[in-house]
């Protein structure tokens, strides 16, 4: 998200009407505190037999998600991708939560099986948002320091109560700042399998700190990206 919004926008003049959130039934039964998918392996039953107590313990990981959408300003629309041992019930589950979170809509979409036909009603439900006003703004003011903004993702979007910089990533926000770079957005390089930077740390974690080991930079590109 740091990337789209404060890279592609900032440099090219796009503005954002629309973020469009994917949602699964099974990755949101994993946040829920599913066991754990091996690639592979047959799936556990908790994913293939309806199990409306555990989907709606990781149901607040989209929540979270959709909230950190809205904070820039711009409409959601949730994809629920559904799949063949997904119930009525759990898809409508994923639905309603989606909608009252704050979504403009959230459409069930099931082009995995269909093809394009599967996915007409997500993009009907993708270019009404679209003409629907917004209100976009940047998550940061990239004049901020390299630290401030770093601290803002971490703890306006992951969740986390502070942020731990190894002497080499001190070494470097030292050297950017000083060779002119502090103003730069920045893109955050982290574990997709989580809020935090811990793949284990499922749902929505909270009492964490963000450790940053590194901060590298696309001058080019016009960002730096911590890991």
């Amino acid at each position: 998200m740091e990337k789209f919004f404060g890279i592609k926008c900032r440099y090219s003049g796009l503005i954002p009407q629309v973020v469009v959130l994917v949602a699964t039934v099974r990755a949101l039964k994993m946040h829920g505190g599913g066991p754990k998918v091996v690639a592979g392996k047959p799936l556990a039953p908790e994913y293939t037999d309806e199990n409306l107590a555990l989907l709606q313990a990781g149901l607040g990981n989209m929540i979270k998600h959709i909230q950190n959408a809205l904070k820039y300003g711009v409409n959601v629309v949730v994809a629920v991708n559904s799949f063949k041992d997904d119930t009525p019930a759990e898809v409508e589950l994923v639905r309603k939560a989606a909608i009252e979170a704050g979504a403009m809509d959230a459409v069930v979409s099931r082009h995995w099986m269909e093809g394009g036909k599967g996915a007409v009603d997500l993009a009907k439900a993708v270019v009404e948002a679209c003409e629907k006003p917004s209100n976009f703004k940047q998550l940061y003011d990239v004049n901020l320091s390299i630290k401030e903004k770093i601290e803002i993702i971490c703890k306006e979007i992951y969740g986390a109560d502070g942020v731990d910089y190894s002497p080499e990533a001190e070494a470097k926000i030292e050297l950017y700042t000083k060779l002119g770079f502090a103003n730069l957005p920045l893109c955050m390089a982290k574990t997709h399998l989580s809020l935090s930077h811990d793949a284990a740390l499922k749902g929505v974690p909270t009492g964490f700190r963000v450790p940053i080991r590194d901060i590298r930079a696309s001058v080019g590109s016009g960002f730096l990206y911590p890991l």
